[in-house]
């Protein structure tokens, strides 16, 4: 059995996008990896919560998420390294995100995907996600952004 440890940064600086960044180069899902630049622009000055999960010491994967209006949190990206998939850790990540959420006073929680991910997809709605809208009118089926929510309370 592995050891894992989920490092949760509510104080989301460069250092840490520059991380996030990082770690997005070597997801295969992410095409059009997010520079540090443009995680840092889009949050602001919302509240924003990185989870950085690692495996015996070694960083295998994250989740950024921020405020996107008063009670609503927006998952925003994530994954996990491919040597360490398998184990639990999107969902281990999932979960402590939303408890994080609740305890901040979020109501909901929200999230996309598509359905070129359906490990996401299965993810999500085993833990209760609702789809809540798709979009992606001209593009593949598969390219279709699936927009899911949960509520917290």
């Amino acid at each position: 059995m592995y050891s894992t440890h989920i490092q949760a940064i509510t104080q989301f600086t460069l250092a840490d996008a520059q991380l996030a960044a990082s770690l997005m180069q070597s997801i295969p899902e992410f095409d059009k990896p997010v520079s540090a630049e443009a995680m840092l622009e889009r949050i602001g000055a919302a509240p924003a919560l990185l989870l950085l999960c690692h495996v015996e010491d070694e960083l295998a994967g994250f989740k950024l998420g921020y405020e996107k209006s008063p009670g609503e949190f927006y998952s925003w990206l994530g994954g996990v390294l491919p040597d360490f998939r398998k184990l639990g850790l999107a969902q281990s990540m999932l979960l402590t995100q939303e408890q994080w959420a609740s305890e901040q006073g979020y109501s909901l929680l929200k999230v996309k995907t598509r359905n070129s991910f359906p490990a996401m997809l299965s993810m999500l709605v085993q833990n209760r996600y609702q789809i809540a809208a798709i979009q992606g009118e001209g593009v593949s089926l598969a390219e279709q952004k699936i927009s899911l929510q949960k509520a917290l309370v």
